[in-house]
């Protein structure tokens, strides 16, 4: 077999989870991705949301024997030496599809070959096959070093919390709720005052409600850096949970901007412009208030746009008012309000 030799990395990455317009929930899902080439792997696969299966909130002991299966420690779970790639996020169930490929070794090398999306217990190449992708060959060293680093402790944590400071307590609880469905821990208080820097540590984002002052803002920042916990801030723009939500999946997300689907956001009362660093499914929803407070939600743009920056027209409708606007894809979140 002959291949050029190609990067192989790890690097954390987030299945963005949000509220939907129909109600529902997108789970929010924390994994390792595979940097191919200093690229995710994923963002090849251009309209696929879907999670590798070095996911953070499995048992222990399932990410141990998933990372020593792509070293070939184990057998294939699938027939033809394939392995899962790429998972449903909601459910992992190869009857809702996976990307698969075959893993094997090649001397000391590693190779990735004959990418195809799967469904059931073998895998058409004809029909299903991701003809554009890979072989990869990978050096033996750099391959094992990456994954063996996994089973050293560095796996990525558990969970994601956040901590949820406000005064109107019923927004509060549905927010908490919300985030609790996509599976994000949350918690509420009224402030940080005399909170153990151990509990501090556990949280990765602080979000404030519109009513609370900036005296008190200050206060909770004072005390997470005295802790010497570097989370995220997150300034509700209106107490509109869906739009809160997506507020704070955009504030924990911390990866660098070169592996992010989305990378700019902006909005005036007549078009959006969207960046995008790679082919993917974007959909873009304008949240509002009306002169009464009730919240409106409004589907603006749903469909796959190529790299580069996209002008999206807005329905004048949908964004008069105070009216704020949510771009997302399967990984990255972008919020915005709407300028005048």
């Amino acid at each position: 077999m002959c291949a050029e030799y190609a990067t192989f990395g790890l690097a954390p990455a987030t299945r963005a989870g949000g509220v939907l317009t129909d109600g529902g929930f997108q789970v929010h899902r924390d994994f390792v991705d595979f940097i191919v080439d200093g690229r995710p792997l994923l963002f090849q696969l251009s309209d696929l949301d879907a999670v590798s299966p070095l996911a953070s909130d499995v048992p222990p002991a399932i990410f141990t024997d998933q990372v020593r299966s792509l070293l070939l420690e184990s057998p294939a779970p699938l027939p033809g030496g394939r392995y899962v790639v790429y998972g449903c996020p909601e459910c992992e169930d190869l009857a809702c599809g996976a990307v698969t490929a075959v893993i094997l070794r090649d001397g000391e090398d590693f190779l990735w070959r004959d990418f195809a999306w799967q469904t059931g217990e073998h895998a058409d190449l004809d029909l299903n096959g991701y003809h554009g992708i890979g072989p990869f060959r990978f050096r033996g060293a750099e391959y094992r070093a990456a994954l063996s680093a996994l089973l050293d402790g560095s796996a990525p944590d558990t969970r994601r919390r956040v901590l949820l400071i406000g005064a109107r307590v019923a927004v509060l609880a549905r927010l908490a709720a919300a985030l609790r469905g996509i599976g994000v821990g949350a918690d509420i208080a009224h402030d940080a005052d005399a909170v153990p820097a151990d509990e501090l540590r556990g949280y990765d984002a602080v979000a404030f409600g519109p009513g609370i002052g900036e005296r008190e803002r200050a206060a909770v920042r004072r005390a997470f850096a005295n802790a010497r916990v570097p989370v995220a801030h997150v300034d509700g723009l209106a107490p509109i949970v869906p739009l809160l939500v997506a507020q704070i999946e955009q504030a924990l997300d911390r990866g660098p901007v070169e592996r992010r689907r989305l990378t700019g956001l902006t909005a005036d009362g007549g078009t959006a412009d969207v960046d995008v660093t790679s082919a993917c499914r974007v959909t873009l929803t304008a949240y509002r208030l009306d002169r009464l407070a009730r919240p409106h939600t409004h589907e603006i743009f749903d469909g796959v746009l190529e790299p580069g920056r996209h002008r999206i027209a807005l329905d004048a409708r949908a964004v008069k008012g105070r009216s704020y606007l949510v771009a997302r894809s399967s990984t990255s979140v972008l919020v915005t309000a709407v300028r005048r």
